[in-house]
């Protein structure tokens, strides 16, 4: 069975139509690949090669990781973590004109770091800030845009579950742990641009400050968030220096997190239910998207497409600056309409394939997608994160984009520093020998 030049364009067409529709994600790139297989086989091998693959595609130990993440996260979001860990940006950089906003990247850059999850970022921080900043005359529009596009920066500080399925998606040839401590510096330096971004537009605006806190209020609101910070050190740092795998790692994440929860009184074990619910919802359409994704992969790489599509581009561009500026660019168009999960595994085996010809490192070409990627959950108009973002302000998603465009802007320069400085992204799994 071979798919010919009509099947790929209906293949395609079809994927954008459903999407077009707002059918879901997951269900538009299923229905696709059946449809397509269909043209090609009878219906029985056709159902059978499909349930095969989604099978084959979920039987991953490093797949585990996923849900003990997003569990983790939700607890955290639950427990009263937030808060302290927005205490402390508050005491660390509130005193500054702009003050609450550079709290909230400060606070996106700590939770982000414990929980790996932009959604609960920009719940769990827009929720408690917005409603602070609008009593002080902050532009509603443009918080809400920072709280949208900081909250990112939790998809690439690890841990980070889309990390982990960049690394499934590519074989092998990219680690969880090279991955994770390569996200580090792109993820610091995001949130160093958004702060910049803020002090400009704060200063020109001349927004409220909080008042300077004392050194002693200052530590004992270190003191109250250390105990969350530390997560960071026990499960990134249990993994990269060989303790326990990423699998482990998600959880002793979810122990830790639970255990912390109840030392702060934050969650009530009559709630854990509740949360356990929440997080497998989560769970079942993360897991779903990357079955009928994985399906979707089988079916290129059995018609050696990223083969195709890879000679083809090294036909047209034989230098690596000008190929990894069309794939970035291909990236950018890609994530306004389709979701991060199955845009890595659909485009990881095409691209991954001809950027490895032209010698860049697998890690870093993981932390340029991701990058890329984040910028597609802030746009429209499928963009997970500016409805969540708008929804938390009370505003309505038109008037944030405006507001949002310089800060995509500064995610676009961002990630051409990470594109074309390999190092950004390489110093630290180089220096750790991973």
């Amino acid at each position: 069975m071979e798919i010919e030049v009509v099947g790929l364009v209906f293949l395609f067409a079809l994927l954008f139509v459903l999407l077009f529709l707002k059918v879901p994600v997951a269900y538009s790139v299923g229905i696709a690949t059946t449809l397509v297989l269909l043209l090609f086989l009878p219906v029985l091998p056709a159902l059978t090669t499909i349930m095969q693959q989604m099978t084959t595609g979920m039987d991953s130990f490093a797949l585990l990781a996923i849900p003990f993440f997003i569990l983790a996260g939700d607890i955290m979001n639950r427990g009263g973590i937030a808060n302290r860990l927005i205490d402390f940006s508050k005491s660390l950089v509130g005193s500054f004109p702009g003050g609450l906003l550079y709290v909230n990247v400060v606070s996106s850059i700590f939770f982000g770091a414990v929980s790996g999850s932009a959604a609960a970022s920009a719940t769990a921080i827009g929720g408690v800030l917005t409603k602070r900043m609008e009593t002080e005359n902050y532009p509603k529009p443009f918080s809400a845009a920072l709280n949208i596009t900081s909250s990112t920066i939790g998809l690439i500080i690890p841990p980070s579950n889309i990390l982990i399925v960049f690394a499934l998606a590519s074989g092998g040839t990219a680690s969880v742990e090279a991955l994770f401590l390569a996200g580090y510096l792109p993820g610091v330096l995001l949130g160093l641009a958004f702060l910049i971004l803020a002090a400009v537009v704060s200063t020109k605006r001349k927004f409220p400050k909080e008042k300077r806190v004392s050194l002693t209020k200052l530590w004992n609101d270190f003191k109250r968030a250390f105990l969350s910070i530390m997560m960071v050190f026990v499960v990134v740092g249990g993994i990269v220096f060989g303790v326990f795998t990423a699998t482990e790692g998600a959880v002793v994440a979810v122990v830790y997190a639970f255990l912390l929860s109840l030392y702060y009184g934050g969650l009530q074990l009559s709630k854990l239910r509740q949360v356990v619910l929440s997080s497998t919802r989560t769970v079942a359409i993360v897991l779903f998207l990357i079955c009928t994704s994985m399906a979707l992969s089988w079916l290129f790489a059995y018609n050696n497409i990223p083969q195709l599509i890879s000679e083809t581009m090294l036909s047209h561009f034989d230098d690596p600056i000008m190929i990894l500026l069309v794939i970035n660019v291909t990236l950018l168009i890609v994530g306004t309409f389709m979701d991060m999960t199955p845009a890595v595994l659909i485009f990881t085996p095409i691209f991954l394939p001809i950027v490895t010809q032209m010698g860049v490192h697998p890690v870093h070409f993981g932390i340029i997608m991701v990058l890329n990627l984040c910028i597609g959950l802030c746009t429209p108009p499928v963009g997970t994160l500016l409805f969540i973002g708008s929804g938390v302000a009370g505003i309505a998603v038109g008037k944030v984009i405006k507001p949002l465009l310089p800060f995509l802007a500064v995610m676009v320069l961002v990630l051409m520093l990470v594109t074309y400085i390999p190092e950004i992204a390489l110093a630290l799994p180089r220096l750790f020998g991973v």
